[in-house]
């Protein structure tokens, strides 16, 4: 195949490909020996059938797969020649759309390379761990935070009236049109105000009420309510208040470690001061996989791929906007045009993305199967319910294998880059940790 550039101008590359007739010819004549064998016609035993009839009957219907297979040949071909890789799928097209059978095939081939990657000494970079430890008094913030959460609810003051916030305890039976309704009735149930777990407009019609008095509380069942018979049906629910308790956080103790797993007091302490050891390291982590990246990004300059920019400048704005307008789940939005700083951020991704990838390929840094499969489930744990559909998805769908598997490659490798460089470590606090993160995320 005759190919010629037509373009070559930066990191963008155009060539014309000449696939001559009498090359396609040969082409066709080589698939349809190699399907000869096993073909058999009438008045013809099977593989004897002579190849110009073979052509006749067949030769349309494999033109187009020799067409493209001679294509892809040509592309592999130039693309080993050139030592080039492209930035995305080349753009590839035929160029004469009259052709006829017979006639020369003319393809246009349209891509950015790849940027040669400039080599970096990694052992010259300098980076700083810092090093938080969970101390007593940040185990006891966690453990009263538990404590709150586990709150407990206790008598109030006789004669107190009920607060959005409190539980009452009570007896009720719900009618419609004069006639109590199966599952509308309970004794002793304690109904949280303010959690919305019962019908709207009910819990609030319960503040003020005090232990001893009975209250009859009007509300309408929604239109989609579960059960047909009583939706959008009006209901009156006739309550006697038993008791009305406030809420309390539950006392620091060992029943309190039991409802968390632990067998202590001194055991959920343990459990707790490990756990926050592990969040303290994975902001250290961010802190120094960013550190590691400026550095990174400070040592290196090469010609980035347009369309490759342009294409991180979008998803950057888009995603920035529908953090602006949460209320906004579609796309049906008019298009976000990239600002200047959106263009300097996708430079810099595309950048260290392309670095990265270059010392993993030479690293021979590999994602593992099981570590795949773990992405994967923890993945799916997000669609309850759904998981099987969720793994058959991501089965049939390279694009999101390549997300799932991009975020572990990235981290492999700059765990390979953060052992090859000069790290110190330096002890901090919580709060100056804490400070660190915040600065990471408003950059």
């Amino acid at each position: 195949m005759q190919v010629t550039e037509t373009l070559n101008e930066g990191l963008k590359r155009g060539y014309k490909m000449i696939l001559s007739a009498k090359e396609l010819d040969d082409k066709v004549m080589d698939k349809l020996k190699e399907a000869q064998p096993d073909v058999e016609l009438k008045g013809f035993r099977k593989g004897k059938v002579p190849l110009a009839l073979l052509k006749k009957n067949f030769g349309q219907r494999v033109l187009g797969e020799a067409m493209q297979e001679a294509v892809d040949g040509a592309m592999s071909k130039h693309f080993e020649e050139k030592g080039e890789r492209p930035a995305a799928e080349p753009n590839v097209k035929m160029a004469n759309e009259d052709w006829k059978e017979g006639d020369d095939v003319e393809i246009e081939m349209a891509y950015e390379a790849l940027p040669d990657i400039p080599e970096v000494d990694l052992k010259s970079i300098k980076l700083e761990r810092l090093v938080a430890k969970a101390d007593d008094k940040a185990v006891d913030e966690a453990l009263g935070n538990l404590a709150e959460s586990a709150q407990d609810f206790k008598d109030r003051k006789k004669g107190s009236k009920a607060k959005d916030g409190d539980q009452v305890v009570m007896d009720f039976v719900g009618k419609v049109d004069g006639e109590a309704f199966e599952g509308g009735s309970a004794e002793d149930y304690p109904l949280a105000l303010g959690s919305n777990s019962f019908i709207p407009g009910f819990e609030e019609q319960l503040v003020g009420v005090k232990t001893g008095e009975e209250k009859a509380v009007t509300v309408s069942f929604p239109e989609d309510y579960q059960a047909e018979h009583l939706a959008g049906k009006e209901a009156v629910f006739d309550c006697t208040i038993k008791a009305v308790k406030a809420p309390a956080p539950a006392e620091i103790n060992d029943e309190l470690a039991q409802k968390f797993g632990a067998e202590d007091l001194e055991g959920l302490k343990t459990q707790i001061r490990e756990r926050l050891d592990e969040e303290y390291a994975g902001a250290s982590r961010a802190v120094l996989k960013r550190r590691l990246l400026d550095e990174l990004d400070k040592k290196v300059s090469f010609e980035l791929p347009p369309s490759m920019v342009e294409a991180e400048a979008k998803q950057i704005a888009h995603q920035l906007w529908h953090d602006e307008n949460p209320d906004v789940q579609g796309h049906d939005h008019p298009e976000v045009e990239p600002t200047d700083e959106h263009n300097k951020l996708a430079e810099r991704r595309v950048r260290l993305g392309l670095l990265l990838a270059e010392l993993g390929q030479k690293a021979e840094v590999e994602v593992s199967d099981a570590e795949m499969t773990q992405a994967v489930m923890t993945q799916a744990r997000q669609y309850p319910g759904q998981e099987r559909e969720f793994f058959e998805f991501v089965q049939k769908n390279p694009q999101m294998r390549q997300q799932l598997r991009a975020p572990i490659f990235e981290d492999k490798v700059v765990d390979y880059v953060v052992e090859l460089a000069k790290v110190s470590e330096k002890e901090t606090t919580k709060a100056k940790l804490e400070k660190e993160i915040e600065s990471l995320e408003e950059m």
